[in-house]
């Protein structure tokens, strides 16, 4: 169903919005009607999160008017979305870390007060998460600091389809699968189906194309702060979206060290997970490029962290031949120092290099930020902004550039393109491939499992264990779905 024969639920008219010389939006026409799931996609800066922020009432346009039911909106505000029914899952989470899931809810919901409010807020968010990951494994006392990052974004949007005093007509979705597993994301894309079936509205905002034309009745393509294109679903392919967005089609993925025996390569890691009840280990040479598949939070980064941590501690069971340098996925959390600036924030673990006496030389650490900005396309007009001045897909090129510029000779990647815009990951891929020709070993735990392509070998996980080591010849989604579920290890 499209806007054009359904009442309008959200509208936004010649939206304009800057930040400084930065053009975010630019004469932006919008809307969703109801029982429509808009697909949104775009480059990362290419408008898409300024959109969001005004639709949510997070940021007021320099230009434009809002409508939302057929009634302007004057002074719109978060607050005021939120009574009108506009809800929205952001990509960087915002659930409160030291509360429980329960208590997360009162944030979103101040009706829940007064005696047993505890109770009530565990049985809402409970019955919706049964509603849409079954299975999950969640309890509403849990504290959001200690879930994994895929258990807290499943919180994070069953908590957006919570009801109780006001109403819900439009879900904005950014980025809601970035960090879950091929089930979870595939329970969540369904129930929204079933959400938009019932009438309701969606924004689905996503980098993986599928996703987008799998379930979206329309798709708006965003490029450098205007709509590129809008039409049907089934005007679109994989490669008229990518040309949409201003990029080409992805080229065919190669391995590394494809044609090399792995026995003529140096060993840069062999470890066994801790729980591992048989002799399956992980090994990866000097060169390659090492999958860790599986569903999410069943020990692919709990070894990348081990590893980490047996660079620098002898630890049983791992074994490391060089330095090592990780690339987290969660930046928020793991990955930037927010406070610091974009160069300061890619020099961080080349200190040593960078040293001119006992001080750190400006102009050693603005010649690195300066060499990877070029070589990895970072969108910035000055190195010495703040990292949190980039766009997510910038934020993460620039963990990449620390990691890279630095001496580790391993880098550890834990699902680092989440939330990464396809033409950044194009870039990063011929960036590993590049590095591993050289001899740098990669790591690279991803939940995408399109991703596997560009790997060696890939090691699945299932309950904290190697079930299965796969060539990259044997890598299909099938095979490693069944892995996962399967009763081996």
């Amino acid at each position: 169903m499209s806007s054009g024969t359904a009442p309008v639920v959200v509208e936004l008219s010649g939206a304009e919005k800057r930040f400084g010389a930065v053009r975010a939006l630019e004469g932006v026409d919008f809307s969703v009607g109801a029982g429509e799931c808009v697909g949104l996609v775009g480059h990362n800066g290419a408008g898409k999160s300024t959109l969001v922020q005004v639709l949510a009432g997070a940021l007021a346009p320099d230009r434009g008017r809002i409508t939302v039911v057929g009634a302007l909106q004057a002074d719109y505000t978060v607050n005021r979305a939120l009574q009108l029914g506009i809800r929205c899952v952001f990509q960087e989470l915002s659930l409160c870390p030291n509360l429980s899931v329960a208590e997360n809810m009162a944030v979103n919901h101040p009706s829940l007060r007064g005696v047993g409010w505890r109770r009530r807020a565990a049985d809402l968010i409970g019955s919706k998460l049964d509603e849409i990951f079954p299975g999950h494994d969640i309890d509403a006392s849990d504290i959001v600091q200690e879930l994994s990052i895929g258990r807290r974004q499943m919180v994070e949007v069953a908590r957006a389809f919570t009801v109780t005093e006001a109403p819900l007509a439009l879900v904005i979705l950014d980025e809601p699968t970035s960090s879950l597993d091929a089930r979870t994301a595939s329970q969540l894309l369904a129930f929204v189906r079933r959400f938009v079936a019932a009438g309701k509205s969606c924004i689905l905002i996503s980098h993986l194309l599928g996703e987008v034309l799998g379930h979206a009745d329309r798709i708006v393509v965003m490029r450098d702060g205007q709509v590129a294109a809008a039409d049907a679903v089934a005007a679109f392919d994989r490669d008229t979206l990518v040309a949409a967005m201003g990029g080409s089609a992805p080229a065919a993925a190669v391995a590394a060290s494809a044609g090399v025996p792995r026995a003529d390569r140096a060993l840069r890691v062999r470890a066994r997970p801790e729980r591992q009840t048989n002799d399956a280990e992980l090994v990866a040479r000097e060169g390659e490029i090492i999958g860790l598949a599986g569903l999410a939070g069943h020990g692919q980064t709990d070894l990348l962290l081990a590893v980490f941590g047996a660079a620098e501690h002898r630890a049983a069971g791992i074994e490391v031949t060089a330095q090592v340098a990780l690339v987290a996925g969660d930046r928020q959390s793991d990955g930037i120092f927010p406070l610091a600036s974009i160069a300061q924030n890619i020099g961080i673990r080349s200190l040593a290099r960078l040293r001119s006496g006992p001080f750190i030389s400006a102009r050693r650490e603005a010649e690195l930020a300066r060499f990877w900005q070029d070589r990895i396309h970072i969108r910035t007009p000055s190195m010495d902004n703040n990292i949190l001045s980039l766009s997510g897909g910038n934020q993460q090129k620039a963990l990449f550039a620390r990691a890279l510029g630095s001496d580790a000779r391993i880098v550890l990647m834990d699902d680092p393109m989440r939330g990464v815009d396809i033409g950044t990951k194009l870039e990063v891929y011929d960036l590993l491939r590049e590095e591993a020709r050289g001899g740098r070993t990669f790591l690279w735990y991803t939940t995408e499992t399109e991703e596997l392509e560009h790997c060696d070998h890939v090691y699945v996980f299932q309950n904290g264990r190697i079930v299965a080591d796969l060539d990259r010849s044997e890598v299909t989604e099938e095979k490693v779905i069944q892995s996962s579920f399967s009763d081996a290890g």
